[in-house]
This record gives structure tokens, C-alpha cells and sequence, in this order.
């Protein structure tokens, strides 16, 4: 069905809410997050709402042209879905690494096993090269890519202990990780940051902050009238925080439509590979998103869900 795959890393700027409607707990707006691993996530709905929102905005041309427009075309039609399927897939992102507040270095990316691995098998389908090995680790212990974030040993995050020793596989999963993540950016603070204060623990330790080091605001409702907090207005929304690297797959198929309609589509794209670079490199005049930073999620008029969104070219 998908003739063209492109692994896409996603990484928050901003607290990010990604909304998973209300709850029963002490978290009234919770975030999205995976059933069986608790991990944050982006599903692939929002995400590729958030992006055609987004070109709805950069390419009002193309908005205006309505099916003829590239918007329509590649994402669907607004009205009337069952003229054609849009071109453009967007797999649900899945969690790679979490910022943890450290003793040393302010905080380290987070990560484990079983998010290299599955960050692994998505490059693969790709065809991307990640044939870096994937240790091992044991619960209370962590791998770290150097030394700087270590004392006598003991690599501190939040109020746990971990025996912890630096490992060249670890620093080779983040430089190339690094590479990846930024690479409209190479020389960055972070991309730097990355290579140095990456922590593999293991898929126990990491699950406990995957699910409790969220930043959790609490917000009061505001009475119209009276200017004042209404009663019962206290709640709290989750968020998830900024530095969090996440990952998914971008596919795409060549346009589709109706068998007595096929012929007759001025420029139809019969590629399937230039879908995606027209939605990450541009055409002519309209810019893409790739190396951008784009709004996603909930809250934005008071700076929520700023995204780097960095696509990965083949090397392998």
C-alpha cells in the first residue's frame, strides 16, 4: 500500500499536551500514552492533523485549489472522503528518550532497551543503518555514553542511585542518535548534550519515570463575572517535557483516486517518494517542514507544543 517509508524523529521544545481526554485520578487531563509500555506518545491522528493545519496556514494557495490543491491531495479531501484516499501515512510516534533531572549536568536523556529496539526495528523498515548493539542492563545499574554525569560511580537522577559506568556502545548509539535528532543542526548545544549525557537504563527503572516524571501543571478556571477562581476551578494537566525525543515512520503511496477520475489529474504524483519530499523538502515556493519546528497538541496560546521535526535521509 505504502510505496515510500521515511523515519521521522520528533523532539519537544516546549511541554507538550497531547491530550487523552479526562481522567479518574489525581491528573484531570492526562497525556496520550501506549497501553502496554505506559510510554508517552503522539498518535498518528494528531499528528498529521497538526501538520495539515500547518500547511492549511504556509500553503493558502494550495488550500484554496480545494482537491486540486497539493494540501488536498496529499493529506485528503475535507469533504466528500470517498472521491480518493489522501497519499500521506503518519505511524503513532513512539518514545525514545526522556530528560531526567540529574545531579550532574542539570539532566541526562533517559532511555532503554526496549526503546532502542524498537527505535531500531522503525530503521529498519526504513532502510536506515543503526546496527549498533544494544546492551543490556540491569535494574538499579545504567550504561551512560561518558563519565560526566557520574560520581565515584553513582550516576544520580531524581531522588535514585544507580551503579552506573560509561560504555563506547552507549557513545556510539548517541552519537549516531545525536547525528539523527539533529541534523540540520549538527553543531548544537544539544546535539552535544546528547552525545555526552545519554543514560541507558533498564526498561523497569526507565517505565517508572516514563510514567512519573511528566511536568504536571495545575491550572484555575477562571469566573467571567467575577474575575476571581471559581469554585471547584482547580485542575491539572499533564505534559510532556521539553527535550523528550520521540519517533515514527512518515509513508506514503502514489495519489489515488477513482478509476474515471485517474486520467484526468494535471502533474499527478506516480511517485510515491516525492510525497514525502514535497511534505519535508518543499516545492518551488512552498517551504516544507523538515529541520522545522512546528505546534502540536493542546495549549498553544500559551506556548505549548513546539516540535523539531527532523526527517532522516537513507544511508543504507
Amino acid at each position: 500500500m505504502f510505496e515510500a517509508k521515511q523515519l521521522v524523529f520528533y523532539y519537544a521544545v516546549s511541554p507538550i499536551h497531547m491530550g487523552a481526554g479526562s481522567a479518574i485520578g489525581a491528573i484531570d487531563s492526562p497525556i496520550q500514552r501506549e497501553v502496554h509500555t505506559q510510554h508517552p506518545m503522539f498518535a498518528g491522528s494528531g499528528l498529521k492533523g497538526a501538520l495539515r493545519h500547518h500547511f492549511n496556514r504556509a500553503w493558502v494557495g494550495e488550500r484554496d485549489k480545494r482537491n486540486a490543491g497539493l494540501i488536498n491531495r496529499i493529506f485528503g479531501p475535507e469533504t466528500s472522503a470517498s472521491d480518493f484516499a489522501g497519499a500521506l501515512s503518519l505511524s503513532d510516534a513512539q518514545l525514545v528518550a526522556l530528560p531526567v533531572r540529574s545531579l550532574k549536568g542539570g539532566f541526562a536523556y533517559a532511555t532503554s532497551p526496549l526503546a532502542l529496539a524498537r527505535m531500531q526495528r522503525l530503521a529498519g523498515i526504513c532502510a536506515i543503518e543503526a546496527k549498533w548493539e544494544i546492551p543490556s542492563v540491569a535494574a538499579n545499574h545504567a550504561i551512560t555514553s561518558s563519565d560526566g554525569l557520574l560520581t565515584d560511580g553513582k550516576l544520580i537522577l531524581e531522588a535514585f542511585e544507580f551503579t552506573a559506568s560509561a560504555n563506547d556502545g552507549a557513545g556510539k548509539i548517541a552519537t549516531a542518535l545525536a547525528a539523527q535528532v539533529f541534523a540540520s543542526d549538527p553543531a548544537s548545544f544539544f546535539a552535544g548534550k546528547l552525545k555526552t549525557d545519554l543514560v541507558i537504563l533498564s526498561d523497569t527503572d526507565f517505565a517508572h519515570f516514563a510514567r512519573h516524571a511528566m511536568v504536571v501543571e495545575a491550572h484555575v478556571r477562571i469566573n467571567d463575572e467575577s474575575g476571581t477562581a471559581d469554585d471547584g476551578g482547580l485542575f491539572y494537566v499533564e505534559n510532556l517535557p521539553p527535550e523528550s525525543i520521540l519517533v515514527g515512520l512518515a509513508q506514503a503511496s502514489i495519489e489515488r483516486y477513482k478509476k474515471e477520475d485517474r486520467n484526468t489529474v494535471p502533474d499527478r504524483m506516480d511517485d510515491a517518494a516525492r510525497i514525502l519530499d514535497i511534505v519535508f523538502k518543499g516545492k518551488d515556493t512552498l517551504p516544507g517542514i523538515g529541520g522545522k519546528t512546528l505546534q502540536i497538541g493542546g495549549d498553544a496560546s500559551t506556548g505549548r507544543g513546539l516540535v523539531l521535526v527532523q526527517p532522516v535521509a537513507v544511508t543504507a
